[in-house]
């Protein structure tokens, strides 16, 4: 009999698991927020979070905000020990979902130029250039691209782009 995989749950975050997003924050980005700021970000009355386990331990996280029938995503990270499960997917399905459900009709983000793996990952979700802001990030100075999505869209049957939008 094959061995079960990994025990992997999808929740809502609560303030319990704001250290361990602290310390993926620490592993995750050039300028990490605090565990106060998660803190204050997750008591906003718009804004909400999503954690994902493996096995019982923390993995990942994102956050995000929707006001006025707009959504932004905030953050999302998952532990380098954890990548390559399927987990930033899900955890993305997870924001795209909520924002949904709390009436947003668009989801917008910012993502560094650079990183090729989460440019990858928004467009495979139905994200689509927008915009781009120069020097938006610092550590190290770096232009910001923007996205967004369309919630709106009727859903695809063969997914969220069709093969001739991969690239």
């Amino acid at each position: 009999m094959a061995a079960a995989g990994p025990r992997i749950v999808l929740s809502r975050m609560t303030a319990y698991r704001v250290p361990d997003a602290a310390a993926l924050e620490q592993k995750c980005f050039s300028r990490p927020w605090s565990a106060a700021a998660l803190r204050e970000e997750l008591n906003s009355p718009h804004a909400r979070f999503a954690a994902v386990t493996v096995d019982g331990a923390f993995a990942g996280y994102a956050g995000w905000l929707t006001l006025s029938g707009e959504a932004e995503l905030l953050r999302i990270a998952v532990d380098p020990a954890f990548r390559r499960q399927g987990l930033r997917d899900a955890l993305l399905a997870a924001v795209l979902a909520g924002a949904r459900e709390a009436g947003a009709g668009t989801v917008f983000l910012e993502v560094r130029e650079s990183n090729a793996p989460a440019v990858a990952l928004y467009r495979k979700h139905g994200f689509r250039p927008v915009g781009r802001r120069p020097d938006y990030y610092d550590a190290p100075v770096e232009a910001a691209l923007l996205f967004s999505a369309d919630l709106t869209a009727p859903a695809r049957p063969d997914g969220p782009i069709t093969p001739s939008e991969r690239g």
